[in-house]
């Protein structure tokens, strides 16, 4: 009897990295996966208010805000358009399931292992991934690498200055490594890049049911290096989602520890074990 055959082999080639960016981009601000997950785990119509409660390290403001944005994506619905009308998870924002899995699944195999919320590892994986270019790095790495500085600005299309924020980001992240301590050793990808396959297959095919304004084709390569709003240095956002939850009396400190005590406020399948800690 004939082997079966094998699946073919994951191409970092085929990946249409700028379609990829932009799906990263729907699912990357920050709270949108805890919004998600909650409001899949209750499978009701929820206000504002409503989502909050369930998030109390989260201020009411703050989430209504990112419910809007998720409206405007398409990821939530509502009824009618009245001031406090309720949201639900519309069949994309559902389908987003499937993605949280996959992420969640390469971050605990693939990345330092720690006592972590599911949505809070989900949200980690995708704030590791979404910084516009580092997709079109990571794609040329895999194809090509071990590669030096200059060949993989040349091969993404930026300039010096924005390739070595990016390979450093990368860095930090666990994604990207060099092969050695000398200055114009190459790069190549940690196994966590490596492994990045699944992750990056299931973005793409869940990007076909976006609007039509997220799939646009790529843009010019950008010529020169601009800090943006998401571009924080690293650690800035553990140091406020750590301050926020000081700040917030209605989050015992058990809420996200392996306490016995229930904590109906918040769905156990999305504060599970810890709190908020790197969120970036």
């Amino acid at each position: 009897m004939p082997a079966p055959a094998q699946p073919p082999a994951f191409s970092f080639e085929s990946i249409d990295a700028h379609r990829v960016e932009n799906t990263l981009a729907v699912m990357g601000p920050k709270w949108t996966t805890w919004s998600v997950m909650t409001m899949a785990q209750e499978d009701r119509p929820m206000r504002v208010r409503d989502v909050a409660a369930r998030l109390p390290f989260v201020s009411e403001q703050l989430v209504g805000k990112r419910l809007a944005t998720m409206h405007a994506d398409g990821l939530v619905t509502r009824s009618d358009h009245r001031f406090g009308a309720p949201y639900r998870l519309s069949a994309l924002g559902e389908s987003l399931t499937h993605v949280h899995r996959t992420l969640g699944d390469w971050s605990r195999i693939h990345l330092p292992a720690r006592a972590m919320a599911e949505a809070e590892r989900i949200e980690d994986a995708v704030q590791r991934l979404r910084l516009r270019h580092t997709t079109a790095m990571i794609q040329v790495l895999g194809a090509d690498g071990p590669m030096r500085f200059t060949a993989i600005a040349e091969g993404v299309g930026l300039d010096v200055g924005m390739t070595r924020q990016r390979l450093l980001r990368l860095q930090a992240d666990g994604l990207v490594t060099r092969t050695g301590s000398r200055h114009g050793d190459p790069y190549v990808l940690t196994d966590a890049g490596l492994e990045l396959g699944p992750v990056y297959a299931s973005v793409e095919h869940w990007s076909a049911a976006l609007p039509a304004r997220w799939t646009s084709p790529s843009p010019a390569p950008v010529a020169a290096a601009r800090r943006t709003h998401s571009e924080v240095p690293l650690g800035a956002e553990v140091v406020r989602t750590a301050a926020a939850l000081r700040r917030s009396a209605a989050v015992p400190n058990s809420l996200f520890s392996h306490s016995p005590q229930p904590q109906p406020r918040v769905p156990a399948s999305v504060t599970v074990q810890s709190a908020p800690g790197r969120s970036r």
